[in-house]
């Protein structure tokens, strides 16, 4: 479904951050992605969804190139879920109404699903009303993932997504996720974790990322 042929990217200083990377995510895939910092775990999560430039090789959609005219369709289908997610001044309900105002979004907000997948990640109806600003790490990541789930993708670019959570709502957001994967046989993630506990946790496949070269199997 979503792969990559031979991409890479270098430095302002022509230091090689990706190198020749090739790779397949089909359908019904869980992966895991491990490496040191630095290694170029988040960079490639980005250009997978196409929001950092690969000077080299390209991303393909269904074993087709991306055209400039399918983005908007492509972005819709793929997410990239960030470590430090931006989220905007106003409410938590604020921000997950936010996507249906733009062009390309399909669908109308559901509040009664929001509540209900919130409860499922311990939080009340109320918290649709706290402010952004007054969010923790943790909860501006739940307010993503939520966010994120919503659109229904068919697949979810996961960097490090529960990083900041207690364990409680960590072990939530894994159930949750795992779930939406498993309510259609055409979803999958690639998800970025230093924990290997997790890893164990969520994924059926694990791949090495070190020095911009990745280890697929």
């Amino acid at each position: 479904m979503l792969s990559a042929d031979a991409i890479g990217r270098r430095g302002e200083d022509g230091e090689r951050l990706l190198s020749g990377l090739s790779l397949e995510l089909p359908a019904g895939s869980r992966v895991a992605i491990q490496g040191p910092t630095g290694a170029g775990k988040t960079l490639l999560l980005r250009s997978l969804a196409l929001l950092d430039p690969v000077e080299e090789g390209e991303v393909r959609w269904g074993g087709s190139p991306i055209e400039d005219c399918d983005v908007p369709e492509f972005r819709r289908r793929v997410l990239y879920l960030a470590q430090r997610p931006a989220l905007f001044e106003g409410t938590v309900e604020d921000n997950l109404r936010i996507p249906y105002s733009l062009r390309h979004t399909e669908g109308r907000f559901d509040r009664q699903a929001a509540v209900e997948r919130l409860a499922i990640l311990g939080r009340e109806a109320s918290f649709l009303s706290r402010r952004q600003g007054r969010l923790s790490g943790g909860e501006a990541q739940l307010v993503a993932l939520v966010r994120a789930l919503q659109l229904e993708p068919q697949v979810l670019l996961l960097d490090e997504p529960t990083a900041a959570m207690d364990p409680e709502t960590e072990s939530a957001a894994e159930g949750v996720l795992l779930a939406w994967l498993g309510e259609d046989a055409d979803r999958s993630f690639l998800w970025v974790s230093h924990s290997s506990e997790q890893t164990e946790r969520v994924a059926q496949e694990l791949w090495t990322l070190r020095g911009g070269r990745l280890r697929t199997r």
